[in-house]
């Protein structure tokens, strides 16, 4: 019988279960942390850092990581002012301090004042600025409709705004405002400076330019001539010609007036003949006083 068979089968030999390893102690003392593997110590020392260091940096990244998930949402103003600014200083030892603006949106006029009312500073420390401050700094400036603040790292923060768009120059009690499209003054834009926007001279003019604009705009040859409009009693408009001419509308309609404006220019050219006044408060009839004559002029029937 073979030998093998004696005795009945024979059962394999269990392999015996290695014995676990006990912790390698790095050449510094330093014991391997659990969840950082000891070749990261061994190539931190190979470029000449100490294990202690090392491993604080390690920790810095993911301090690094939660910060920028932080700051992505505008949350890290919700921590405290004395622990965020020792975060900044913190990072801004590793790199991270400011060292250019970027502002988007803005004239180079809007710029300047964007800038002196941010207040940031070269190598100031990214992570410890308040962009909710910042933010409400900039949005105060008279140029700025709105604003957002973003930081980009490293070293970058932009200033991206919208910017108020200059609507007309408005000439009241002997002084002259840039003004928006709600009538409301720009008090950083000189008007001396946007001698290319339309003059709306009077009260209330600066209220009611958004609304009569778009429509002399919208007619060329009208356009052209025009000096000023100017606004009387706040409750109508007279287009102020660069001849010296006259042109008075309706407290109501003016839109109708326009057209029928239009439409006598484009039969007999009445712009161009020089007439002291133009009257179109009347819509049944337009009537015209000649430069030459102190009586009002004849009255002349729309379409004739």
């Amino acid at each position: 019988m073979p030998a093998a068979l004696r005795g009945g089968s024979q059962s394999k030999a269990k392999p015996r279960p290695k014995a676990a390893s006990s912790p390698r102690k790095s050449r510094g003392g330093a014991k391997a942390q659990p969840g950082y593997a000891p070749a990261k110590l061994g190539a931190a020392r190979g470029v000449g850092l100490s294990p202690a260091y090392a491993l604080g940096a390690a920790g810095a990244v993911l301090v690094l990581t939660l910060a920028v998930a932080l700051a992505t949402g505008d949350r890290a103003e919700r921590l405290g002012a004395g622990t965020e600014s020792a975060i900044g200083r913190q990072f801004a030892a590793m790199g991270f301090k400011l060292r250019a603006v970027h502002v988007q949106g803005a004239s180079p006029a809007a710029t300047r004042d964007i800038l002196a009312a941010a207040g940031v500073y070269r190598d100031q420390p990214l992570l410890g600025l308040d962009l909710e401050g910042l933010r409400q700094r900039v949005e105060a400036v008279g140029w700025v409709k709105d604003a957002r603040v973003v930081r980009l790292l490293p070293d970058t923060l932009v200033i991206a705004v919208t910017e108020r768009r200059q609507l007309a120059v408005w000439q009241h009690e002997g002084r002259s405002f840039v003004i928006d499209e709600r009538g409301e003054v720009i008090p950083e834009a000189q008007a001396m400076d946007f001698a290319d926007l339309p003059l709306v001279v009077g009260e209330g003019a600066n209220r009611n330019a958004a609304a009569i604009l778009p429509r002399v705009a919208a007619r060329p040859r009208l356009l052209a001539r025009v000096e000023a409009l100017v606004r009387v009693d706040d409750r109508r408009w007279d287009l102020r010609l660069k001849d010296g001419s006259l042109v008075q509308l309706p407290a109501v309609d003016e839109e109708a007036a326009l057209i029928q404006l239009e439409q006598l220019d484009q039969r007999s050219r009445i712009l161009e003949l020089g007439f002291e006044r133009i009257d179109l408060r009347d819509p049944t009839m337009v009537a015209v006083r000649p430069r030459d004559h102190g009586q009002p002029g004849q009255m002349v029937a729309d379409g004739a």
